[in-house]
């Protein structure tokens, strides 16, 4: 079956289409594929197999196939997706066809390296304002922009249009922030601070805990290891747990 687009996907004269209704695991994966996409781009590939794009972006092509197919893509037997309509269609189901401006609330460390990142501009993101509510950070300049003052929030919000509201402070100022970006009508906030934000009906947050991704790294590495030292012949191997209790292989561990 022949790529194809709904009528009036944008590069056609016509209404705007409705955005499909695309399961969350999906949403997930479009920007690997989006990511893969642009560096196939950057090497000249005009076109690309499922199992090509699959593989450069992480998955299995059964799994790409299905993806795309809720955006109505569905390639060209014997030649695969067409790399620059793959990209518009991406693009544009993740309104990333306009650039969104972000806040930056958090200046520290990490709040220092997220403001330089050079892939936020080149894929559809504008820092439009950093902020922080320490007096001694209000006034620095961080990659030719001034921070300001985390209450000049509203205004910035208005002059700016602020779409996006990225959190890299402290846990303990966390919750505040959400809360001063939530009341200036920011309805996205991607949280860096390592706790869990509450926020209305209608707000989305995507949480960004490193810690906790390495210690899931850990929790391989150490599952790894107990499987390395396990008998190779024979018995039942006993893990032990803390506390001084055990389980065989295979048993679950009952808490008492």
């Amino acid at each position: 079956m022949s790529q194809h687009r709904h009528p009036g996907t944008p590069g056609r004269a016509g209404g705007v289409p409705a955005l499909p209704d695309l399961p969350e695991a999906t949403v997930a994966r479009l920007p690997e594929y989006l990511r893969a996409l642009h560096n196939l781009a950057e090497t000249d590939n005009e076109t690309v197999s499922s199992e090509g794009l699959a593989n450069a972006a992480g998955v299995n092509s059964a799994k790409l196939r299905k993806d795309l197919s809720h955006l109505g893509s569905y390639g060209t037997r014997g030649v695969g997706y067409d790399v620059a309509l793959l990209i518009e269609q991406i693009e544009y189901v993740l309104g990333l066809t306009q650039r969104r401006a972000v806040a930056l609330v958090g200046v520290g460390n990490l709040g220092h390296a997220l403001a330089g990142y050079d892939g936020f501009a080149s894929r559809g993101f504008r820092i439009a304002a950093l902020l922080d509510a320490d007096p001694a950070r209000v006034g620095e300049e961080i990659h030719g922009m001034v921070v300001r003052h985390v209450d000049e929030l509203p205004q910035v919000a208005a002059e700016e249009s602020i779409a996006i509201g990225v959190i890299a402070t402290p846990a303990s100022a966390a919750q505040r922030v959400a809360d001063q970006l939530v009341a200036v009508g920011v309805t996205s906030i991607l949280n860096f601070a390592p706790c869990v934000l509450s926020v209305p009906d209608g707000v989305d947050v995507r949480k960004v805990d490193l810690a906790i991704e390495l210690q899931i790294l850990s929790f391989h590495e150490h599952r790894k290891a107990s499987l390395t030292g396990l008998p190779r012949t024979g018995g039942s191997a006993l893990t032990a747990l803390p506390g001084g209790l055990a389980v065989t292989e295979g048993q679950e561990a009952i808490g008492t």
